[in-house]
């Protein structure tokens, strides 16, 4: 599997976003190789977007958003969940993809171990907090490259041709009202079992 190269993520987050849509997400952890294939993610574009982590400019938090690209950005929500983000474009301009949904394709028995009580396996890693806590990613893995070395990648497993004309764009979701929510920026495989929210 080849591992996509630093020009990959120095783009503008909506065409990373799209093209990562049947990618693979790896995390070679603790427990051995774990790995899914993205379905769904969502593109934040920094100050021209007021969903984005980083539209009111660099905080200690969002420090990673900003910059260089190939790198995850984990930020942990609500008090209790840890979310994944690929950064992209250029640095300082804080564009982020989040890791939405994938479909289980490697280490499937230690997914499962890290999501106990679930029964029906198109559960195991459909939404961000779900496919963060399936892989066993959290704060720790917070700045980490995804480029040559590192133990978190992402490698090319390019959907048919047919496959792609399935790919849709709809809003993202969880935005406050006016905040982004209208944007279009949140791209998945319609009617894939393993999304999030079936488009």
């Amino acid at each position: 599997m080849r591992r996509l190269p630093r020009a990959f993520y120095s783009r503008d987050a909506l065409e990373v976003a799209k093209e990562l849509i049947g990618c693979l997400f790896l995390f070679d952890g603790p427990e051995g190789r774990v790995g899914v294939r993205l379905v769904e993610v969502e593109a934040y574009r920094g100050s021209i977007d007021p969903g984005s982590h980083g539209y009111r400019g660099m905080t200690a938090r969002t420090t990673v958003m900003f910059g260089p690209p190939g790198r995850l950005y984990v930020y942990f929500t609500y008090g209790m969940h840890w979310c994944a983000n690929i950064v992209c474009g250029s640095p300082g301009r804080a564009a982020a993809v989040l890791l939405r949904a994938g479909e289980p394709v490697e280490g499937i028995e230690v997914i499962k171990a890290h999501r106990p009580a679930i029964r029906d396996d198109r559960l195991l890693t459909a939404g961000p907090a779900r496919l963060t806590q399936a892989m066993g990613i959290d704060g720790r893995q917070n700045g980490e490259s995804l480029l040559r070395g590192g133990v978190l990648w992402c490698a090319e497993d390019r959907l048919t041709e047919e496959s792609r004309e399935w790919i849709v764009a709809t809003r993202r979701i969880g935005l406050t009202l006016g905040k982004g929510d209208d944007l279009p920026w949140r791209f998945m495989i319609r009617g894939h079992p393993y999304a999030s929210r079936r488009g």
